[in-house]
């Protein structure tokens, strides 16, 4: 459709597939590294940041030959009691070459968030980590919430009608991320009633844990 996006991997085997990171950043898009490096370390700091290096090196390696541009961004991993993020509170991503990660780097102020985590729009409310709490108050009374994305799509149909995301013109929000995961939006009913099942489930445990 002629939109760039980035895919962010895990260094994981389910995630880990260079045949399809290849391919995709053929396709013009950007490949970027999901971590979670201090969850996998159980809470190591210093053993985080050399996985993360190492998972970095194999990323670049993969993709020498495309663009040079890489980000991070950090993997919730709700059941886990670490924030990878803390890993920079000891060493910089910016040290090693990496452009940005986007929960420490996006000026909140004037972005808004968007995010299917928990197989909703709001999933913020049962969202252990990928979250803007600082600015989700803000965004919530101004209309920012969204539930599914009919409602999305009828907010931006009928712009006659007090669209919330239209107030983003007259504000200080000048752009919006949007976060997908894509299991979500599979076409297999089969897969979709795992997802649909699967997520109610764990919404209940991140809320439980949050």
């Amino acid at each position: 459709m002629g939109i760039r996006a980035t895919y962010y991997f895990r260094a994981v085997p389910e995630s880990w597939d260079e045949t399809i990171i290849k391919e995709i950043a053929s396709l013009g898009h950007e490949i970027g590294y999901h971590y979670e490096s201090l969850t996998t370390c159980h809470g190591n700091i210093d053993a985080a940041y050399q996985d993360f290096c190492q998972n970095l090196t194999k990323f670049r390696t993969i993709l020498f030959s495309f663009s040079s541009s890489f980000t991070i961004c950090m993997h919730g991993s709700p059941r886990s009691p670490y924030d990878s993020k803390d890993i920079w509170k000891k060493y910089s991503y910016k040290d090693l070459g990496v452009l940005a990660e986007p929960y420490l780097d996006t000026d909140w102020s004037k972005t808004f968030y968007l995010t299917d985590t928990g197989r909703r729009w709001d999933g913020f409310n049962v969202s252990v980590r990928d979250k803007i709490p600082e600015y989700q108050d803000q965004w919530t009374e101004s209309g920012l919430v969204f539930h599914s994305t009919d409602d999305i799509i009828h907010a931006l149909r009928n712009p006659n009608h007090n669209s919330p995301l239209l107030t983003i013109h007259s504000s200080q929000l000048t752009n919006i991320i949007i976060t997908t995961h894509p299991q979500r939006w599979t076409n297999s009913p089969v897969s979709w009633l795992k997802e649909l099942l699967l997520q109610n489930v764990k919404n209940v445990v991140k809320f439980i844990l949050k």
